[in-house]
């Protein structure tokens, strides 16, 4: 994207009420009562919790109080807005301040008995062990005796919709809907504005396969369908290599880390049928390098794609198909601005060093590469279509 000065305004949380105010003001307070109810921590932990949570709801922004490797990045990184109210600060920098605050707050890079001890380890663990997870799990049995193009969709849509249990693989492999079509998808699945499935799977040749890059966003129960997709294209031969980037450490709280992805695939083997066999080929395909698990420190930066470093740039630079996965990296990737939701997706993605698909449901303001009469008809009918978690997007540049 070309940086030019009529670009509108970076998302800020300022005005009360809006979709940004809501997450500092009511899910930062609650995130932190379930990091403080989810592990036994000291008084000294509890206590820098506590003074986060003054500090991010009604308090300025202060320096981090750790001196972890990051240290001096972040630093200069807050140098603009220390003494700032949170909310007078662009959005995606205070939600990633927060979250490295979070960290400092309970001793994760710290030499002791808490360093590297996940503070949401126990939200991502009961997620995985719900009740839920087995019934999908079961669901890709299904997929067996389907044709290959139901496959394709099936398994796209899993890791599209991953983290909403009522549109998982059983109720894709059924063929599920409720008989109507929305009049803002245009024909797609219900509740996908935009469906360009199609275009991604002529990129991804069984006569020429590839590197493709996947981008993960939550661990848990969203990451399985992912995995299961990653599976998907090495065994149907559309990639002959993936490259699966994960947080190097805890960043937003469900984010997928090296260990979340490693107990999904044990959690994958240790189920029964396809899922079973599904995690033994990924382990498989790790151990001879088909899937490889990569992690850099800019995924937990709070900065957009565009200012990506070489390696990165360069590790995308050679993929057949980088797929995005999630809210927060679509945000990172067309960039966390008010705009248009007209606005071409390709134009906001030209600077990305290969094709792109973005898999992405709706949890924030940010969109872009709408058709105008979508637009006017989700305008008309619901007030936070953009924020509510019921729409969904499957956008392509190539």
């Amino acid at each position: 994207m070309q940086e030019t000065s009529d670009r509108p305004p970076t998302i800020h949380s300022n005005e009360p009420g809006s979709f940004p105010w809501s997450v500092l003001h009511d899910r930062h307070p609650e995130l932190i009562r379930r990091v403080l109810d989810s592990h036994p921590y000291p008084p000294r932990h509890q206590h820098r919790l506590r003074l986060l949570l003054e500090q991010a709801t009604g308090g300025v922004i202060e320096p981090l109080d750790d001196t972890a490797g990051d240290h001096e990045r972040w630093r200069e990184s807050a140098r603009p807005y220390l003494g700032k109210r949170w909310y007078d600060v662009p959005w995606l920098w205070a939600e990633s301040y927060f979250y490295r605050k979070v960290l400092a707050a309970v001793g994760y890079f710290d030499p002791g008995p808490w360093q590297g001890v996940d503070p949401f380890a126990p939200i991502k663990d009961a997620e995985l062990r719900g009740a839920g997870v087995e019934a999908e799990l079961a669901g890709l049995d299904e997929l067996t005796d389907l044709p290959d193009d139901e496959v394709d969709r099936a398994v796209l849509q899993a890791a599209l919709w991953g983290n909403r249990a009522d549109l998982g693989f059983r109720m894709i492999a059924d063929g599920a809907t409720d008989g109507t079509t929305d009049a803002a998808t245009d024909g797609a699945t219900p509740g996908t504005i935009v469906d360009d499935s199609a275009r991604l799977w002529t990129l991804l040749d069984p006569a020429r396969p590839g590197k493709v890059c996947v981008i993960a966003d939550n661990a848990a129960q969203e990451l399985l369908p992912d995995l299961v997709l990653v599976d998907h294209l090495l065994h149907s031969g559309r990639a002959d290599v993936v490259v699966l980037h994960v947080k190097p450490y805890p960043y937003y709280v469900s984010d997928a880390t090296t260990a979340d992805t490693l107990a999904c695939l044990r959690r994958l083997s240790a189920a029964r049928g396809q899922a079973s066999v599904r995690g033994q080929r990924l382990a498989e395909a790790i151990r001879t390098g088909r899937l490889t698990l990569a992690t850099h420190p800019f995924w937990c930066a709070p900065l957009t794609f565009h200012a990506m470093p070489v390696d990165l740039r360069a590790d995308f630079a050679d993929a057949s198909l980088t797929i995005v996965k999630g809210d927060l990296n679509y945000r990172r990737l067309v960039d966390d601005r008010v705009w248009a939701p007209t606005t071409p997706f390709e134009e906001l993605t030209a600077y990305f060093p290969s094709a792109v698909a973005a898999l992405r449901i709706l949890k924030s303001d940010v969109v872009a590469g709408l058709p105008a009469s979508a637009v006017e008809t989700l305008d008309a009918t619901s007030d936070d279509w953009r924020t509510s978690g019921s729409y969904a997007l499957i956008q392509v540049r190539s």
